[in-house]
């Protein structure tokens, strides 16, 4: 996949509902229901930005997403997203995420969960005074950022052009998840 595509999961919840008599087994009715897809948008949505074991947790940053030849020229990998243990390539740096909203406009059948973190002045404490690095090689030359749930798996993974965090440069990083349910004909 290049960077241009965009990924999009498919959601798909489906239900039915059985209803029988407890003695004998006997089913009285069985039906599939419907779904009201902005609810169920709104619903996901919270559960990734609420607390809880699988909710988003944490944001994780690496410099293993790209190589830079003599050149400058950048080659980059694709997100690291094949198994349930998948990891950033590289990670150096870690953070809890500063804060998760749900925006929600009345009548979309998606929501967003919206993630911000901010790497203060100070943070990491180990990094470079300056933005001034000509190899782009540093621990704090961020190439790659992942999200996480509270149970540590990677839920996302994003490569980008090498970015540096120094002391002189505080850093924001808005993370959007758009949440979207969709009508098919089973």
């Amino acid at each position: 996949m290049s960077l241009s595509q965009v990924e999009k999961s498919l959601v798909n919840i489906e239900g039915h509902v059985v209803i029988q008599d407890a003695d004998s087994g006997e089913v009285l009715a069985k039906r599939r229901n419907a779904i009201h897809f902005e609810n169920i948008s709104i619903a996901l949505a919270n559960l990734l930005a609420n607390q809880g074991a699988h909710s988003i947790v944490n944001m994780k940053y690496g410099n293993g997403g790209t190589t830079i030849d003599g050149l400058g020229a950048i080659t980059y990998k694709s997100p690291n997203t094949d198994s349930i243990s998948s990891e950033l390539f590289n990670e150096t740096y870690s953070k809890s995420v500063d804060s998760a909203v749900v925006e929600h406009t009345v009548g979309n059948t998606y929501s967003d969960v919206v993630l911000t973190s901010t790497l203060d002045y100070t943070e990491p404490n180990d990094q470079d005074a300056e933005d001034t690095s000509t190899d782009l090689n540093g621990d704090y030359i961020f190439d790659e950022i992942a999200l996480y749930s509270g149970d540590s798996n990677m839920l996302t993974h994003v490569i980008f052009h090498p970015v540096q965090k120094s002391a002189n440069r505080k850093i924001q990083i808005v993370y959007t998840l758009r949440i979207r349910t969709t009508y098919s004909e089973v």
